[in-house]
């Protein structure tokens, strides 16, 4: 559903050669950061390849360093990068996803990076989603979140302004249900409905002044008991808006069969909705805050390991850090691009352009290692009180849980 974009004045062309060999063997000489006879290592995988290949060329023709690509398979990379780097066989630079990071600094296999004048370059909060106490740690270069997604032909294209205004234009459309919503069935689903929550003022955790998570839970409180009230009120005991009976692919073929006008997805189910004419817009507030879901972000880390740290931050920031490497890696996995100049151009395509004004008023997916310790504690209570179990207390239950486990 994204528009296709030419590579255009893209000139870096050609191919390199591509070692199958792991990274970091003896025979390779990796100390030498004047460039020539220097290698840089990366791991990909094959969707981002091709893209890297070229920024790649461009870095051996002005540097003289030898640039070496190894496929993987992407869900091999984390825990690959994490066992080999201490062993001297990691590589230099891996791409990655952004809540990766606090397992990587806690494992120490990852250096902070300098984008110096670039990073202005780039969406906030792509570069949030990639700092950790206060430090970048790399190089983003794209973006997805959730976004209301409406059937134009029933409700039109016209974002409505909050959770109400949108439940009584669902119901003025006579369909089965107002709006749908996956909760992940009985499971609960947090991160769908985090939008929501977040419109309460109740984040899952307290961000610093640098944009950093602190391990401070934030969804305690008046604003976490009033979003827990609210789920309950649109629950199995209340309007029934929001149903444990729905699960992700009850919710696309409920949406699909036009059953209900308006759902949150994300640009990944927007196939499943073929032949609807659909329109995308920011998550609607039922809190009166501002919606802020989730945004995942995906970049470039550098090894703390690597032998030609220095040549190795000079391609992230000047070679895969332009423009015209962006474009590439996006025309190579048309996620949103974080580079702000190319998110606008693709915003010509509007579905496109509504999932960016939904990740302009999101927040990163917490990257700290206690994030592993709320979904089934927070997913659990949702579902519970969806169910009809008594909103604040099930909550308050909840959050003294968590800051129980996360005390240890």
């Amino acid at each position: 559903m994204r528009k296709h974009i030419g590579v255009g004045a893209l000139a870096l062309t050609a191919a390199i050669v591509l070692s199958g060999c792991s990274a970091g063997t003896a025979e390779n000489d990796k100390s030498d950061e004047a460039g020539g006879g220097a290698e840089l290592v990366i791991w990909t995988d094959a969707e981002r390849e091709a893209a890297i290949t070229e920024a790649a060329k461009a870095f051996e023709d002005e540097t003289g360093a030898k640039v070496t690509l190894v496929q993987k398979n992407f869900e091999d990379l984390r825990n690959d990068f994490i066992a080999q780097v201490p062993t001297g066989e990691g590589p230099d630079i891996t791409v990655g996803a952004h809540d990766w990071l606090g397992a990587l600094v806690a494992a120490g296999v990852v250096d902070t990076i300098d984008l110096g004048d670039k990073a202005s370059e780039f969406e906030q909060v792509a570069l949030d989603a990639m700092t950790y106490d206060g430090q970048l740690y790399a190089l983003p270069y794209s973006l997805e979140t959730i976004a209301l997604v409406q059937n134009v032909d029933l409700v039109g294209a016209e974002a409505p302004a909050t959770w109400d205004d949108m439940i009584a234009k669902g119901l003025a459309a006579g369909t089965e249900r107002p709006f749908v919503i996956n909760t992940g069935g009985e499971t609960g689903d947090g991160y769908t409905m985090y939008g929501l929550q977040t419109s309460f003022g109740a984040p899952v955790f307290v961000q610093d002044d640098t944009g950093s998570y602190t391990t401070e839970v934030g969804m305690g409180g008046a604003n976490g008991e009033a979003f827990a009230q609210w789920l309950g009120a649109n629950g199995k005991n209340g309007t029934g808006y929001i149903s444990t009976t729905v699960d992700y692919d009850i919710n696309n073929e409920l949406f699909a069969s036009g059953k209900a006008p308006y759902t949150i997805q994300g640009p990944w189910a927007i196939s499943a909705f073929d032949g609807v004419n659909v329109a995308v817009n920011p998550i609607p507030s039922a809190g009166g805050q501002p919606a802020a879901p989730f945004v995942g972000v995906q970049g470039f880390y550098l090894s703390s390991k690597s032998k030609n740290a220095l040549l190795a931050q000079e391609f992230l920031t000047n070679y895969l850090g332009t423009e015209d490497a962006q474009r590439a890696l996006y025309e190579a996995d048309p996620r949103i691009p974080a580079w702000t100049s190319l998110a606008e151009e693709v915003s010509s395509d509007p579905i496109t352009a509504g999932f960016v004004a939904s990740a302009k008023n999101g927040v990163p997916m917490p990257s700290i290692p206690e994030m592993g310790s709320v979904w089934d504690l927070w997913n659990a209570a949702q579902a519970q009180i969806i169910n009809g179990a008594d909103p604040v207390s099930t909550w308050n239950t909840m959050v003294a849980d968590l800051e129980k486990t996360l005390k240890g």
